[in-house]
């Protein structure tokens, strides 16, 4: 990207950028979790300089009986799973006895068919007590990485970084309630969408995230029995 330029290369060229605000976590117990699929290469290359591990976290949203589309609440995957309820909407839809919990175990398992797809079952990296840096390439809305950040968040990590190459400025200050630290490359004004920032823009195939992911595996400082398990 050049000076002037509201645009990125590539998610590559963005997780780049994105590297020298997070270097001074570089000494830390660092996780860099991405929202897959757009968000892996961009966090590849911020783990890649941290010497990190990276993995993924999914974030599955609960919908209203009948109405799945309208959101009650979301499942964020991790090694301690979390549901995070949106209170406000429960309040508007009658939820019966049993619901949320039938809908988590639902979520859950369609979070571990993916993690079998993209991870071949490897158990997720805890996030308790270190510096977790959730990266996506891009924000729209929010929605999803609020979730999982509440999500996180409820499991104790010594500090919570989102790091993103653009968004719209409304976005990143609602959501800096949270986080300890909101990093965000561009918010231009006005914002129409994330792909208009990128040069290209392709959608990330399930190839390059599984190929990504065990290149992670050969230069993170975590090796497999570091791994904590699930309880």
């Amino acid at each position: 990207m050049q000076p002037g330029d509201l645009s990125f290369r590539d998610r590559s060229d963005a997780g780049r950028q994105l590297v020298p605000l997070l270097m001074a976590y570089a000494a830390d117990d660092v996780v860099v979790l991405a929202l897959p699929r757009g968000g892996v290469p961009v966090a590849f290359e911020v783990a890649k300089a941290l010497r990190a591990p990276l993995d993924l976290i999914f974030v599955r949203k609960i919908g209203a009986p009948g109405h799945a589309e309208y959101g009650v609440g979301a499942v964020v995957d991790g090694a301690h799973p979390q549901v995070v309820l949106n209170e406000e909407a429960l309040g508007f839809v009658g939820v019966p006895p049993g619901y949320i919990e039938e809908e988590t175990q639902r979520q859950l398992q369609e979070i571990e068919r993916r993690r079998q797809h993209y991870l071949a079952g490897r158990q997720p990296v805890d996030v308790r007590g270190r510096v977790a840096i959730v990266v996506d390439d891009g924000i729209a809305t929010g929605s999803t990485v609020r979730a999982a950040l509440k999500g996180l968040a409820q499991v104790r990590p010594a500090r919570l970084i989102l790091a993103v190459p653009v968004a719209p400025k409304d976005a990143v200050n609602r959501l800096r309630a949270e986080a300890d630290e909101v990093i965000c490359l561009m918010t231009p004004e006005p914002f129409y969408a994330v792909g208009q920032h990128y040069d290209d823009f392709r959608q990330t195939s399930d190839r390059e995230v599984t190929t990504l992911l065990d290149e992670a595996r050969l230069w993170s400082r975590e090796t497999p029995h570091e791994s904590r398990q699930l309880p």
